[in-house]
Parts: C-alpha cells; sequence; structure tokens
C-alpha cells in the first residue's frame, strides 16, 4: 500500500514575512504568492491572519 507524501513544516524567515506584506500592499493574486513562495493557499491566508494583513485580492 502506498504512503501519502508526509508535509514538511518550514518557518516563515523574516524574508518571507517583508514579501507577504509586499503582495499584500501590491494587491498580488494569492495562487501566484501561492507559486512563487511554495506554500499552499491555506498556509499563506493563516500567516496573513496572524500578522494582520488582507490577502487574496482579485482584480
Amino acid at each position: 500500500m502506498a504512503t501519502a507524501k508526509k508535509s514538511v513544516r518550514r518557518e516563515y524567515s523574516k524574508d518571507d514575512v517583508k514579501a507577504l506584506k509586499a503582495h499584500s500592499k501590491a494587491r498580488t493574486p494569492i495562487a501566484k504568492i501561492s507559486k512563487q513562495m511554495k506554500r499552499s493557499i491555506p498556509a499563506l491566508r493563516a500567516k496573513a491572519h496572524q500578522l494582520g494583513i488582507g490577502l487574496g485580492h482579485q482584480r
């Protein structure tokens, strides 16, 4: 039986937080941020909520 791929937890570096804030200010779509930072959309939303910034803007 195949085993499920275990997700590895990666801490957010200062650069990651800075990039996330810049994307929030630039109103970048969350799908684009997710691919660029190689993190899931729910993980990015959770971190943004923790930081008190908005993400996932539509244009």
